[in-house]
């Protein structure tokens, strides 16, 4: 068994600590409770998937339970909290199926500006989900659909002239709602319920997590394309739910690499993923955590006009114990990109500071990695 299946094991394990740790989790034939908004489609069975609403058994502001960008500060306890209390109804539909009276609701719900109350009958009581995955969210019990009930909701406007506008490609819509100032997570929403594009599917929610980051990043990064270059070497850094992160920008045209380490208490599991100004030609070895990373690091250099190399570092410890989903990289990453940067001279030195609250080694990240190897010696001069 090699180390990465090793921590997925246990990653399980973890997973079905919390489930009979929270043995009274929901089960019942029936739901009332307001949706914060929330809806999730399943990839499993591609093309015809799990598609439906999320909502507590609860009315009023749910809103905090499907907002990641309000969770930064929150512990790991927290966060899965929040997620067991989503109970998730599903009917299984085609992905070509944009039309018809639930999915038009679930248009409305991801529309929604407000949590939108929901009343929901299932097949049979809930039951609780036994597996997990590390791109999204986990979330509580789950059980089909007989019948489901939708109150009004008021409709947030720049994403109901998205959806009305049958002309506007996916890419454009996508960057029009994240120019407009529409959360990422409520755009990833759309996308995936088929409210996009000249020919309109559903997209799973895994799928369309990392095609958002995915085409927003691309976007930003042709952007800084035209920018000067920093003249310095900055270092980043920020810890939240047992990730250590640091991010180094050195002067460069645009190149970016991602390195994780995978703690499981024992044994360490690497990945890592580098691009040059032409992209990424290949699925990342390391999935969302890519492109999610890209973004928020992109999001900073648009804001200062600048361009640069960038190396992130990332240092998943055993606290870690449940993957909450790669939210927590975009957000970890933008709030490392607020902190004040440590400036150094050399990569050596960067690197070394870089690391200095890790456990994996100078010569571990060098070994694993691509661009170290090739920048470890250079000093200031050395990129002009």
């Amino acid at each position: 068994m090699s180390v990465r299946d090793e921590i997925k094991q246990g990653i399980e394990a973890n997973w079905h600590h919390y489930l009979n740790k929270y043995g009274n989790l929901f089960s019942s034939k029936e739901i009332q409770g307001s949706s914060p908004p929330s809806i999730f489609v399943g990839r499993y069975g591609y093309p015809k998937v799990a598609v439906g609403p999320m909502l507590p058994p609860v009315h009023g502001d749910t809103s905090i339970l499907d907002m990641p960008e309000k969770w930064l500060g929150k512990s790991l306890e927290e966060i899965v909290n929040f997620r067991l209390n989503l109970i998730r109804g599903i009917k299984k539909l085609s992905v070509n199926q944009t039309e018809g009276r639930l999915i038009e609701n679930l248009q409305e719900i991801a529309m929604s500006s407000n949590p939108t109350d929901t009343e929901i009958q299932f097949v049979k009581p809930t039951s609780p989900v036994t597996s997990i995955d590390d791109q999204t969210a986990p979330f509580g019990p789950i059980g089909e659909i007989k019948t489901a009930k939708f109150s009004s909701s008021h409709a947030t406007m720049s994403i109901e002239k998205v959806y009305y506008d049958y002309d506007l490609k996916a890419d454009d819509a996508i960057m029009k709602l994240y120019n407009s100032g529409i959360d990422i997570s409520k755009i990833q929403k759309c996308l995936s319920i088929g409210m996009m594009g000249k020919n309109r599917k559903l997209v799973p929610t895994k799928w369309s997590i990392t095609a958002t980051d995915s085409i927003i990043s691309k976007s930003l990064m042709l952007q800084i394309l035209d920018f000067e270059i920093i003249d310095s070497i900055n270092i980043f850094s920020f810890e939240h739910l047992g990730n250590l992160f640091a991010v180094i920008l050195f002067p460069h045209r645009w190149i970016f690499e991602m390195q994780e380490a995978w703690h499981d208490g024992t044994s360490v599991g690497f990945g890592n993923d580098y691009e040059d100004a032409k992209g990424i030609s290949h699925n990342p070895s390391i999935a969302g955590a890519f492109f999610a990373a890209k973004l928020a690091v992109a999001e900073y250099l648009i804001k200062k006009q600048k361009q640069a190399g960038i190396l992130i570092l990332r240092e998943i410890q055993p606290t870690y114990a449940v993957p909450v989903g790669v939210w927590q990289i975009r957000e970890g990453i933008r709030e490392a990109m607020r902190q004040s940067p440590l400036i150094v001279e050399n990569i050596d030195d960067a690197i070394e500071l870089s690391i200095k609250k890790m456990s994996v080694s100078k010569n571990e990240w060098i070994r694993e990695g691509k661009m170290l190897k090739l920048l470890q010696q250079k000093v200031i001069t050395d990129f002009f």
